[in-house]
């Protein structure tokens, strides 16, 4: 029986051409085929239902081009003295002028790792999120990026900037190895120097080796209200690994960070929280999948979402747990607050679960701000403006809390208490 042929919109169809010309190696066509096979995700994709990428997509966007001196020196404007290992990527292209190595950090553009031929495996997400669309364009049209290879104790900044001047798009992809027992602290940096209505998709992946931990912390944020942005952050954890990985949102038009993560090694500790903060008609969508392969590991996946004026929040969290995963410990929980009645959130926890000796759970909860504690706070003097901020960020403060570095914590609680401070502006 002949399969049915895939009938491709004009977006699609201008996205394969785009890549026909192109000097294609096995990993970027084959990735390509997928693509075609499947074209971009609609609603009727069940990881997609919230979210349709099709319908937002309607051009299919040149790419960018490398920076010039001028917008490299505008983003070197934005940055901080280095104090590790810095990476710095200006519209899908590695910037080596403003990026660095560091003590026990070897760091190379993913144009030098792709031509050595020794970290594929690496580089292709060792087949997580291996289905989705997004992952595929990624990989077919994967502009640049750093790989990161570190031995020691080390602290990394990942910066990734759109310059947002015009209408344009940019694939990048990065990944950061731990040798056995290495440590790490990531800070992920993602925004845009102006407000045009870009496309934005970008992939990293984490591989810790046995005994390694990592911290990541990633902030993203100034992108256009007409821009659409995918996140794909893919994680492979060895035994007794730890991840702990927190993201703050708050940034304009469509965007979709997803998470595609997989414990194999016994004794393996996962965590991945966020705040994320929508007003307007933004729409945002946290989606991950977490596989535990191995004996004795542990998940914890916690969210706060913010939803204002009538934009849209998502969350679809899936713990999936191997029938050899027995002793596992995963627990998830997503809680949004509706700020006005025409924002909404979708909410779908997911446990699929193989094994007989397990602990796993998970929550969801939208609420309103409670008016009990709103009149509490208003009968002691406080004008309820200022009731509202007060109970709105200490809802997402919880979230915060679990940042590690304090200077980032008050960081980000400042960048909270600014953006309701400017919901009427």
């Amino acid at each position: 029986m002949t399969a049915p042929t895939r009938t491709h919109n004009a977006v699609e169809a201008a996205l394969i051409a785009l890549f026909a010309p192109r000097n294609a190696r096995d990993l970027r066509a084959a990735a390509m085929a997928r693509f075609a096979a499947r074209g971009l995700p609609t609603r009727r994709v069940e990881q997609w239902h919230y979210t349709d990428l099709r319908g937002a997509m309607r051009a299919a966007l040149p790419l960018a081009v490398a920076p010039d001196a001028a917008t490299i020196a505008a983003v070197k404007a934005r940055l901080q003295k280095a104090q590790g290992a810095r990476a710095v990527l200006i519209d899908g292209h590695y910037v080596a002028e403003l990026s660095q190595g560091g003590e026990g950090v070897r760091l190379v553009s993913l144009g030098q790792a792709l031509a050595s031929d020794a970290s594929g495996e690496l580089i292709a997400g060792f087949g997580l999120g291996g289905d989705d669309a997004a992952v595929d364009l990624n990989a077919a049209f994967m502009q640049d990026g750093a790989l990161i290879e570190v031995a020691g104790d080390a602290d990394i900044e990942l910066v990734d900037v759109a310059t947002g001047a015009v209408a344009q798009s940019s694939y990048t992809r990065s990944a950061v190895r731990l040798a056995k027992g290495a440590r790490a602290r990531v800070v992920e940096t993602r925004f845009a120097l102006g407000g045009a209505g870009h496309q934005r998709n970008a992939a990293l992946i984490f591989d810790i080796g046995d005994l390694a931990a990592l911290d990541h912390v990633v902030e993203t944020r100034d992108d256009g209200e007409a821009s659409v942005q995918t996140q794909s952050l893919m994680v492979r954890m060895g035994r007794a690994s730890r991840f702990e990985s927190f993201a703050l949102t708050m940034t304009g038009g469509l965007w979709r960070r997803q998470i595609f993560a997989r414990l194999d090694g016994e004794g393996a500790h996962f965590a991945l929280r966020g705040a994320n903060l929508l007003h307007g008609r933004q729409h945002g969508d946290t989606t991950l999948v977490v596989e535990h392969n191995a004996r004795e590991c542990e998940s914890r996946e916690f969210f706060r979402t913010i939803v204002d004026d009538e934009a849209t929040g998502v969350f679809q969290g899936k713990i999936v747990v191997q029938s050899h995963a027995q002793k596992t410990d995963g627990a998830m929980k997503s809680n949004a607050l509706l700020l006005r009645d025409g924002a909404g959130m979708f909410n779908k926890p997911e446990l699929e679960i193989f094994a007989d000796d397990v602990s796993c759970g998970h929550g969801a909860t939208v609420a309103q701000l409670d008016d009990a504690q709103l009149f509490y706070a208003q009968a002691r003097g406080i004008p309820r403006r200022i009731a509202e901020a007060m109970l709105v960020e200490a809802f997402a403060g919880e979230a915060v809390d679990y940042v590690g570095d304090e200077a980032l914590r008050e960081r980000f609680r400042a960048e909270i208490h600014d953006w309701l401070a400017g919901r009427d502006a």
